[in-house]
């Protein structure tokens, strides 16, 4: 369940326009299938998501401190 509910988070972020809601679903997607690739112990995935996660929370923060000094 919670490998289905990571992608389906990641996939509705892919159809926002709205950037900051797109990162916050990228890292609750993320947050999620790392969980569910630890549960599986599959460790190409666990790197694989640890890796798109930081990203996703980088470019949110990014976004989130580039708005906020505006």
């Amino acid at each position: 369940f919670i490998g289905a509910a990571g992608l389906l988070l990641i996939s509705i972020g892919l159809l926002l326009k709205n950037r900051k809601h797109q990162g916050v679903l990228y890292i609750l997607g993320g947050v999620c299938l790392e969980i569910y690739s630890i549960h599986i112990r599959d460790m190409i995935f666990i790197i694989l998501q640890i890796i798109f996660t930081l990203f996703a929370v980088y470019d949110f923060m990014k976004l989130t401190f580039r708005n906020e000094s505006r």
